[in-house]
């Protein structure tokens, strides 16, 4: 129903809100969890908005490991609730994810922790790519023609790159990759800001704010990346208000089933204005990530 309301009827949504702790954090993080138990790690840390931590705790109290969580102090009770119920412990900084990351990195210092930030450990990404040898396999090993995938940090979209070129090397697809689109929020849209401007890395963006805690990061590791995929696949960046994901939530959710986190709901905003331009046809396969159950942000709705 959702595909023919907007006229582009080949309309899928990859929903990574039944993944454990109901986001698709829990893809990168069991793998990376699970390496640094099997290598002996002792402690784990990591710098989050929410929903990476929520899945690191859950992983680490499986494997008896204490975790350390760092997140901006206004992200929203419920993940801090979620990591404190988990056996996490948990520290609000008061500024963005990026100054977490700077709390994180001197606690490994002082303390020896394992660190699980984005990109810091290769594990991640292995986790991630999880994402691009399933969405191949239910489609019965025919990419689509476009995928679009809210950006953070970004590693989801990097591991479904490296995936699509492990695959094609096993000879599970052929060489066409879909065309990557990357979504963010004009409160916060540094990987859409180097896109437009031709360059290879993000600048920091200053005053990040937006109700999407997912893509609220003003910059990402690895940005250039992101950028290389997104370039390489001749795909395109955008940027999405805060008000259209909150109400195009509703849409995806009434015409769907599936309840969005609002970075999910960013990406059918973003179709229906590549539709309108006519950078997606109607005729076109187009998979929208909801890399989150919208129940994590009932807040904003409420």
């Amino acid at each position: 129903r959702l595909g023919d309301a907007i006229g582009c009827p080949n309309t899928y949504i990859k929903d990574e809100g039944l993944n454990v702790t109901a986001s698709f954090k829990a893809r990168g993080l069991v793998m990376a969890v699970s390496r640094a138990y099997e290598l002996g790690a002792k402690e784990l840390a990591i710098p989050s908005a929410g929903n990476a931590a929520s899945a690191m705790s859950a992983y680490a109290a499986l494997a008896g490991l204490p975790a350390h969580i760092y997140m901006p102090k206004d992200v929203p009770s419920l993940f801090q609730v979620e990591c404190r119920e988990l056996g996490a412990n948990v520290t609000l900084v008061d500024g963005l994810i990026n100054d977490c990351g700077v709390k994180v990195r001197e606690g490994v210092a002082a303390h020896g922790w394992f660190d699980v930030s984005t990109l810091k450990e290769p594990y991640r990404i292995e986790g991630k790519k999880t994402m691009g040898y399933e969405l191949a396999e239910q489609l019965d090993w025919e990419l689509p023609d476009v995928i679009i995938y809210p950006t953070g940090g970004g590693t989801g979209m990097v591991g479904m790159w490296k995936a699509f070129d492990e695959m094609e090397r096993m000879g599970l697809i052929g060489s066409k990759r879909p065309r990557m689109v990357t979504v963010q929020s004009t409160g916060c849209a540094p990987i859409v800001r180097a896109f437009d401007q031709g360059v290879e890395h993000a600048e920091l963006w200053q005053g990040a704010k937006t109700v999407a805690d997912g893509l609220r990061v003003p910059i990402a590791i690895g940005d250039f990346l992101i950028l290389r995929a997104i370039r390489n696949s001749g795909g395109t960046a955008l940027a999405i208000p805060d008000e259209e994901m909150l109400h195009y939530a509703r849409v995806m959710g009434s015409k769907s089933g599936v309840f969005p986190a609002p970075e999910g709901a960013a990406t059918l905003a973003a179709q229906i204005h590549l539709l309108e331009q006519g950078w997606i046809k109607s005729d076109e396969r187009v998979v929208l990530f909801n890399t989150g159950s919208g129940l994590k942000y009932a807040h904003l709705w409420a």
